[in-house]
């Protein structure tokens, strides 16, 4: 006597009507209890733990198993029913709802359209199923961003050749990201033949950039892990790059000042500073993102990718300000 009801909607994947089922025992509420047991015996459903109890297509209550066999002779599914008993929307999520029916500890989740109509049930071991997809996703965000935990887990324990295909594209961009680094420097061939000093602050600017910017990095990776979005902290996170620019740029510049007597090469490492730190946070922001947008793991792509980019920026700022300061 599984339900004859027809869907009229299609439930989209993740919500609870993609999770419902009406091949589940249905009796009115007047039935008796034992007429209805000895209905269901022959009958094959997707779960038997629960009966829905309607009144036509519309759902007055449920009654488990356990209550149907715990009650006296002569009593009605009236008399065992819920007539409140938890019931979600075909849309709503599916995580939504099966926390929905653990709290409630009910054996199956009734779902019920706006308009009334009872559209199916979840069973329990759907219920369970849905329970433990939320968990490995929640798992894989925590513990590596990655789609499931079975991902986390093979590219942790991956071959040296699998591990090689998942790093050496993301190197390989450093490489030619390096490459049009030193092409830069050469250009300014004339300048720091002149002022050698210049060099001397490379490697201090870049690095400091790259500190930045990685912090920053880690707070997005983090907060994308726990369903936090880019768009709540790119404010706090840009204002924080630059305050830590201008006290970069202005601790440094009184020492590059001291230490080579020449200010305008102090207020150009100033500068540098104060711009790259600032930039490095967008990059930094903005990376993880684009890479878990395009499909791919941000474990591997953003910190090869953030860091030439970075660091590219970084050199052209420092010279840019160098050639206008100095010049």
């Amino acid at each position: 006597m599984a339900s004859d009801l027809i869907l009229d909607a299609v439930g989209r994947p993740g919500s609870a009507m993609s999770h419902a089922s009406t091949r589940i025992p249905t009796a009115a509420a007047d039935d008796s209890v034992a007429a209805t047991l000895d209905r269901m015996r022959g009958e094959r459903f997707d779960s038997a733990a629960t009966v829905a109890v309607l009144d036509d297509d519309r759902l007055l209550g449920v009654a488990t198993i356990e209550r149907m066999f715990a009650a006296p002779a002569g009593a009605t599914l009236n008399d065992v029913m819920d007539s409140a008993p938890p019931v979600v929307a075909p849309d709503t999520d599916q995580e939504h709802a099966a926390w929905q029916a653990v709290q409630r500890g009910e054996p199956g989740l009734a779902v019920v359209g706006g308009d009334g109509r009872f559209r199916g049930l979840i069973a329990p071991q759907q219920l369970l199923a849905v329970l433990l997809v939320e968990h490995d996703e929640d798992m894989a965000r925590l513990g590596g961003f990655l789609h499931s935990v079975q991902e986390a887990r093979t590219t942790t324990v991956e071959s040296v050749t699998r591990r090689l295909w998942h790093r050496m594209p993301w190197l390989l961009v450093g490489l030619v990201g390096a490459m049009i680094a030193a092409g830069l420097m050469s250009t300014f061939e004339g300048r720091l033949g002149a002022t050698l000093a210049v060099a001397y602050f490379v490697p201090g600017i870049v690095y400091l950039a790259d500190a930045v910017g990685t912090q920053t990095e880690t707070v997005a990776i983090r907060g994308l892990s726990v369903g936090i979005g880019i768009r709540r902290i790119l404010g706090p996170e840009v204002l924080t790059g630059l305050l830590v620019g201008v006290l970069l740029g202005g601790g440094m510049f009184p020492m590059v000042g001291l230490m080579v007597g020449d200010w305008m090469l102090a207020c150009a490492v100033a500068v540098a500073l104060l711009a790259a730190s600032s930039i490095a946070t967008v990059v930094a922001l903005v990376l993880p993102w684009l890479i878990n947008r395009m499909g791919k793991d941000p474990a591997f792509g953003s910190g090869p990718l953030a860091t030439v980019i970075q660091d590219l920026l970084t050199i052209a700022i420092y010279l840019g300000a160098v050639t206008v300061l100095l010049a």
